[in-house]
């Protein structure tokens, strides 16, 4: 099923309400979306309280200069991986002043897909400043659809994800 603009938008002023009780700031690193969570993020009047800042990362050169992507990850892992978007988010809430962010890294297709990462396959990292430290949690999905609805898809899961993390 589809996942209109409409409902990503009323998901993100969900989590603008949820941070700004807490009076938190959000970070995005994207990659796979192109700063669509940004955009659905800053469509909602008022979000300059809660949005800090995004961060799109589509190449690997620009995960390592805006984000500290170590080299030897992408290497080893690949720019749709765990390890890549644990570091992205990390990076964006290192790059920021925001209290939580989110990464997402993925193959929405139709091409570049692989037999160990098909078309749909995304990582999703969520990274929350706690205490003494930062814990990020990181999430691997597979969507189904052409690439506007693998897209809009990955946006809901993301905003679900800071969400759950931050109420």
């Amino acid at each position: 099923m589809a996942v209109s603009e409409v409902e990503l938008e009323s998901l993100a002023a969900k989590v603008g309400q949820a941070l700004g009780h807490k009076g938190w700031m959000l970070a995005t690193a994207e990659s796979c979306t192109g700063g669509w969570i940004a955009q659905v993020s800053t469509a909602i009047s008022g979000s300059s309280e809660w949005f800090e800042r995004g961060f799109v990362t589509y190449s690997n050169t620009a995960k390592q200069e805006m984000l500290g992507v170590r080299a030897e990850t992408l290497i080893q892992h690949g720019a749709v991986s765990e390890a890549t978007v644990r570091e992205m988010a990390a990076g964006a809430l290192a790059a920021s002043r925001a209290q939580v962010a989110v990464a997402v890294s993925g193959i929405a297709g139709p091409s570049g897909g692989s037999a160990e990462k098909p078309v749909g396959t995304v990582w999703i990292a969520w990274a929350v400043v706690a205490g003494v430290g930062t814990g990020v949690v990181a999430t691997r999905y597979h969507f189904t659809g052409d690439r506007q609805a693998i897209r809009a898809k990955i946006v809901q899961q993301a905003l679900e994800g800071i969400l759950e993390r931050v109420i």
